[in-house]
């Protein structure tokens, strides 16, 4: 194929993933606009609620997108029995690890006070993760199915039940936060059950598509029977993976803990900040999982010259993505913060002046949160995870949330500094992963075992 074919091919498969990601993050984007309009200490409680609840996602998430690589190469081969095992042991793996996270998002509250926070923000957001945390199994189903859809290509489906969350999560989110059409006026507990709701309907979606699209799957018969082997081949592609959502998910959810010991005013700043540099990030993972399928056909075919010119083409893709996005943040930091502020609220000028300074670090780390989604999309489609998350640790658990922690409070830098922390591990672990890709793993592609 040449450069064009590839970037049409990237861009048939990339695109719809990409609309599905942002369609994810409106629901989570929609929590932070209404809860900012309901008030900010609510905002700042979903703020540290969600890092909380996202670090346990990720971490289980490693399951799903174990699945993706692993269908995606079988799907090459032709293999529709292992298809369907992997899928089915991807669901097991999930379920197995919600039950043991839940007494964490039961719980909470100790939890978030021993991490400094104070004590009605803590309240607030133990009291959403209660109910919230009932849609962290629907969640990693959904994961699982959505990666098994769209190895096989079937991505424009992922991105329809990608939207129809997120209308139904916008819609329950105005009725039960501020009590319209009839409803009473719950606050962050309306969005704690709208959350719940959301994942519920998408788990039942994506369920009856898989079933009536795909029979020859067959990836509910017999569910209950176990499949030690391809569990155990799932087990050890996915903990790595997840390990690795983990390092670089727990330097985020350390910097929103930090920001919560400067008050809730940084905190609602860094949450709004966050939020857009997710918007823009989701952009990056949807072309990181069109990588990671487009390489596990490469992978299963053993096909090492089709692998390195495609992966040059997404890696430029998202170069191309992130000039752009760098170009918004630093010329409509303030109009964009705007957005998620009531106008006549007395602590908007303050959040407005913060959150315009941490937009511009998170320019900075445009070009690096590309480059080391990208890497880690590749790394995976080859199969590769052990090492990468060596590097992700080392990344941000070494170098990023020391940064953070230094730059923040013993150098004075508050907020911006914190941010600094971020930009520093994201482009350690941007060099380091790509280094791997092109420096070690690709040349063994197509080699004699």
């Amino acid at each position: 194929m040449t450069y064009g074919a590839h970037a049409r091919a990237v861009a048939v498969l990339g695109l719809p993933l990409v609309g599905g990601h942002l369609a994810q993050f409106a629901i989570g984007l929609t929590d932070t606009v209404m809860l900012g309009w309901y008030g900010v200490e609510a905002l700042a409680a979903v703020t540290l609620a969600g890092s909380y609840f996202f670090v346990l996602f990720l971490l289980g998430a490693g399951f799903g997108w174990a699945v993706m690589p692993m269908v995606a190469a079988a799907a090459a081969e032709e293999d529709e029995t292992s298809i369907r095992r992997a899928s089915r042991m991807g669901l097991w793996l999930s379920i197995l690890f919600s039950a043991g996270v839940m007494p964490l998002l039961w719980w909470s509250r100790p939890i978030l006070l021993a991490l400094g926070q104070a004590q009605e923000v803590a309240a607030l957001a133990s009291e959403y993760l209660r109910v919230a945390g009932w849609g962290m199994l629907p969640a990693l189903l959904v994961m699982v199915l959505k990666s098994y859809l769209a190895a096989l290509e079937r991505t424009q489906i992922v991105l329809w039940i990608a939207v129809a969350a997120a209308v139904v999560n916008a819609l329950t989110n105005y009725a039960l936060i501020f009590g319209n059409w009839g409803a009473p006026e719950l606050g962050i507990m309306g969005a704690a059950i709208a959350s719940v709701t959301t994942q519920t309907v998408s788990l039942i979606a994506v369920i009856y598509y898989a079933v009536r699209e795909l029979p020859e799957h067959s990836l509910f018969q017999r569910f209950w029977r176990p499949d030690w082997e391809m569990f155990n081949r799932v087990f050890r592609l996915g903990v790595p993976i997840g390990l690795t959502n983990l390092s670089e998910v727990s330097l985020f959810a350390a910097s929103a803990v930090m920001m919560g010991w400067l008050g809730a005013v940084p905190l609602a700043a860094h949450g709004i900040a966050l939020q857009l540099a997710s918007a823009t990030f989701m952009v990056h993972l949807g072309l990181s999982n069109a990588a990671t399928i487009r390489a596990g056909n490469a992978f299963g075919r053993k096909d090492r010259a089709h692998l390195a010119r495609g992966a040059k083409v997404v890696t430029a893709m998202s170069l191309a993505m992130s000039a752009v996005t760098i170009l918004l943040f630093l010329t409509c930091a303030a109009p964009l913060i705007s957005l998620f502020l009531e106008p006549g609220d007395p602590q908007r000028p303050e959040i407005l002046a913060i959150g315009v300074g941490l937009l511009a670090m998170a320019a900075l780390f445009q070009l690096v949160d590309g480059a080391q989604v990208i890497a880690l999309g590749l790394l995976r489609g080859v199969q590769d995870t052990t090492v990468p998350m060596l590097m992700a640790a080392l990344s941000y658990l070494v170098v990023g949330m020391p940064a953070s922690y230094l730059l923040g409070f013993v150098y004075g830098f508050e907020g911006i500094g914190v941010w600094a922390g971020l930009v520093l591990g994201l482009a350690f672990a941007g060099v380091l992963l790509m280094t791997r890709f092109w420096g070690k793993v690709i040349e063994r592609i197509g080699l004699p075992a």
